[in-house]
């Protein structure tokens, strides 16, 4: 712990599927373990505000919004929180993480993920000061909001990546075959 901070308690705040966390609070950190699914965490340097968000699909299918679950959606609600507690737009600075190919028997939904949030940042002039996307392992992450601190530590236990690994499930004919997806 960094000298001066030895009276703070950590407070860890776990980021789940489709969720996203904010906070300036100097104890708190966020938690989250990524397959497929990437984490963006982004803060803004100058007054210590920072949050996490994770997704699991880039973009929600026949462009419908609304749902946190898809890539555009979480990115926005995390940006529009930070900016909320008064963090300005043009400090942002992000940090990327997840987007692993989980299985090779279908698309890389990972791929996807990782392409979609480093495009998202690009366009919204946000820039990704660190990142880890891709590979084949799942990655649990621990960020400090207010500091930028970031730690991800390779996952391999066959618990952990069967819990976040792409599960395909075919609907009713009558859907037209259509293909949910599940992270």
């Amino acid at each position: 712990m960094p000298p001066g901070l030895e009276h703070i308690h950590e407070r860890r705040v776990h980021v789940g599927q489709g969720s996203h966390e904010v906070s300036g609070d100097r104890s708190v950190i966020f938690s989250t373990i990524l397959g497929s699914c990437v984490a963006a965490c982004v803060r803004d340097p100058v007054i210590g505000v920072g949050g996490m968000n994770h997704f699991l699909l880039p973009e929600a299918p026949g462009g419908g919004a609304g749902d946190r679950r898809y890539g555009a959606q979480a990115m926005e609600l995390l940006i529009n929180g930070l900016l909320a507690m008064g963090a300005r737009r043009d400090r942002l600075e992000a940090k990327v993480f997840g987007g692993a190919r989980m299985t090779s028997a279908f698309n890389d939904i990972g791929g996807k993920n990782a392409e979609f949030v480093q495009r998202f940042l690009q366009e919204d002039g946000i820039p990704i000061i660190s990142h880890s996307l891709g590979g084949t392992l799942a990655r649990r992450i621990h960020y400090t909001p207010t500091t930028g601190a970031a730690a991800q530590h390779l996952v391999q236990d066959a618990a952990v990546l069967a819990r976040e690994r792409v599960v395909m499930v075919r609907k009713p004919e009558r859907d037209s075959g259509a293909v949910e997806l599940f992270d």
